[in-house]
């Protein structure tokens, strides 16, 4: 073979390598570009889902509840602790409560045994909206009871639906005070005034009702108000604005951790012994057991077929641990 068919041999060889190598390399490379794509897009996604599932439990941009800042920049944990301390109460007040309690229920029993023989349970909630609300909503939803949610005024956007949505499904808009500080509420009847006025027209605001239903913090008979009870009460009076408080309480409130079904066995144990029962319960971040035990609540009640559970309205007897006069 002549020196110039070797040659163009070898190049021919060498054009076949380079095709080749070219070939490969055309297949791989997409290939290893898809796959670092791959990746890429699984890596966007799954930040894309935990951003979702944030949102949807109404955490977004938050880890925890306690790190969701309340008015003045105060956690939930702070601003129940600040209402403890400024009373001395909130755990102590129902306690002081069982005198006018006792009364209640004499006037009550003398009622029932005088009307017919069913018993009208009022399910309240204070303290509210928090991050149990929606849930608590979903169960009452899937029981089909109606209750009511005595609230206090949280800013944040994140609570603004939970505002709406306690009206929209037919549960009773109650207020219980704007702040839900003591030491600032009850410090004279102008504070008090301000406070109720602040969280009527900002539940107007939120939701397009008027309420017309209070439950004062610590209850009417607190003893840690600065001004006489019954002048704030003859004051929502004249305001054509109906004060309750409550004759039967879960307990959720007695700084015990309570099983969730000690919690309903406090409440179907004795709501039978008054025509109007009002439940007292808690809605906060911190009441989980309380949220667990409104299905054995309500299934235990509505089991009972003298029991009806119904929202507050204005044709109720209104449950009261002050004596007024009439």
């Amino acid at each position: 073979m002549s020196s110039n068919e070797e040659g163009r041999t070898g190049r021919v060889k060498t054009l076949k390598k380079l095709i080749i190598a070219f070939l490969i390399l055309g297949i791989l490379l997409p290939l290893l570009l898809c796959i670092l794509l791959f990746i890429k897009v699984e890596q966007l996604q799954r930040q894309v889902n935990q951003l979702s599932a944030m949102k949807q439990g109404g955490e977004f941009c938050l880890a925890d509840e306690t790190e969701m800042v309340y008015e003045k920049d105060m956690t939930e944990t702070e601003w129940h602790e600040s209402n403890e301390a400024s009373a001395e109460n909130g755990l102590q007040v129902e306690q002081k409560l069982s005198a006018s309690q006792e009364m209640v229920l004499q006037r009550e029993e003398q009622q029932k045994a005088e009307t017919e023989d069913v018993t009208r349970v009022y399910l309240t909630f204070d303290d509210g909206p928090s991050s149990n609300t929606d849930e608590i909503l979903d169960i009452l939803k899937q029981y089909d009871v109606k209750a009511t949610f005595f609230v206090t005024g949280k800013k944040q956007e994140m609570y603004e639906p939970l505002y709406r949505r306690i009206v929209e499904e037919g549960h009773t808009l109650g207020m219980h005070s704007f702040s839900h500080r003591y030491h600032e509420i009850y410090a004279s009847e102008e504070a008090f005034t301000e406070d109720l006025e602040s969280l009527q027209e900002f539940l107007y605001e939120m939701t397009g009702v008027w309420s017309r239903f209070y439950r004062f913090p610590g209850g009417s008979s607190n003893e840690v108000s600065d001004v006489p009870m019954e002048q704030l009460a003859e004051y929502l009076t004249e305001e054509d604005i109906y004060y309750l408080d409550w004759n039967v309480s879960c307990g959720d409130a007695t700084g015990r951790n309570l099983r969730p079904q000690q919690i309903a066995d406090n409440v179907t144990e004795n709501v039978l012994k008054y025509h109007t029962a009002v439940v007292l319960l808690h809605d906060a971040s911190d009441k989980i057991s309380t949220v667990e035990a409104l299905p054995l609540i309500i299934e235990k009640l509505q089991s009972m077929e003298q029991v009806e559970i119904v929202p507050v309205d204005d044709e109720m007897t209104m449950v009261r641990h002050l004596q007024q006069e009439e």
